[in-house]
């Protein structure tokens, strides 16, 4: 039986802003999301508000007195680096990934040059930024290849292609999500998803998932509005298989410099069973059909006690008690006139 989060004292979490809704196309979901987190750390008996960013300025956490965030936003501002930057500023711990490791672990295709760097598996790719240049990845990626925004989740603005006369409309529709676009090539086989807790060499990997969707199509809706979808929890895989995921994971978590929490996709190729990086959600889903706490479920690890163990986990990239203004006993460089 996993411990995270039962043994957390509330009262020392203080006054706590669960952030969610925001501005990105994600907006739904993170709304869900943030509903059971609210519900769940309340029912713990932690001091939790919600705080949705696109009504209020984020500059009344720190009137409001806020000591720590959760973030339960998703996509574009969300965890993308840029509210954990403000966050920064403000001076008030938040849950997940720091700036820079949010910022790359959103964009897909900086995620993948590192993941390739440090020699992980990843699906060759392509970045394009045409309908033409999506025709000439095809050429060169082959049929069927995946198209979609490099800056964006839950599948929003992907597109599976298998010819030619598809590239423009798959470009264009990636397109209006974000100007860059991915073309990848695609991986036949299961479907697996793997979350990590902690930091450094304390991280480690929960339970995979193994997704199985309505004729392999594993969309925005099947993910959050049907019951079609199935997940597989134990995953049924070979144990040899289960492992080598969670140990490419915990690496991938790693290797893009990721604290708290996240969870990793992985496609497993059913020719030769190798397993596939394609990305890293850094605020992974906390809805009803969400993957982290069903994960976190089959340890032992209630929704309640994961959301109170990542929010314990809430941090700055600067210490704590440390200062970037030199103080007046500190000397000064001459700044010149």
């Amino acid at each position: 039986m996993n411990t995270f989060g039962s043994k957390v004292d509330a009262r020392a979490l203080g006054k706590v802003a669960v952030l969610m809704g925001g501005a990105s196309a994600e907006r739904d979901v993170s709304l869900m999301s943030g509903r059971g987190v609210l519900q769940a750390l309340r029912s713990r008996g932690v001091d939790a508000h919600a705080f949705d960013p696109a009504h209020n300025d984020l500059g009344e956490l720190k009137r409001g007195g806020y000591d720590r965030c959760f973030i339960a936003l998703h996509g574009r501002h969300g965890e993308d680096g840029t509210v954990q930057g403000a966050l920064e500023l403000l001076g008030i711990p938040y849950t997940g990934p720091g700036v820079m490791a949010s910022s790359m672990s959103m964009d897909k295709i900086m995620t993948k040059r590192i993941w390739r760097a440090e020699g992980l598996p990843t699906p060759d790719w392509r970045l394009v930024a045409s309908g033409e240049e999506t025709a000439l990845a095809l050429q060169a990626l082959g049929a069927p290849m995946i198209v979609k925004p490099a800056r964006e989740g839950s599948t929003l603005g992907l597109s599976k292609v298998t010819s030619p006369e598809q590239c423009e409309q798959a470009y264009l529709l990636a397109s209006k999500y974000d100007p860059e676009v991915l073309c990848e090539q695609f991986i036949e086989g299961d479907e697996t998803t793997c979350p990590v807790l902690g930091e450094g060499a304390g991280a480690y990997a929960l339970p995979v998932i193994r997704i199985v969707a309505p004729q392999g199509n594993y969309d925005y809706q099947n993910k959050y509005f049907t019951d079609d979808t199935k997940y597989h929890c134990p995953s049924g895989l070979p144990e040899v298989e289960e492992r080598e995921i969670q140990r490419l994971v915990v690496q991938a978590f790693r290797s893009l410099g990721c604290r708290g929490w996240a969870r990793a996709d992985i496609m497993i190729r059913a020719s030769d069973r190798k397993p596939f990086l394609l990305e890293i959600n850094t605020s992974p889903g906390m809805t009803g059909h969400s993957l982290v706490p069903m994960s976190a479920r089959a340890v032992g690890i209630s929704y309640e006690d994961l959301c109170v163990g990542v929010l314990a986990t809430a941090t700055l990239d600067t210490p704590p008690g440390s200062t970037l203004i030199p103080t007046q006993s500190q000397p000064q460089e001459a700044i010149a006139p």
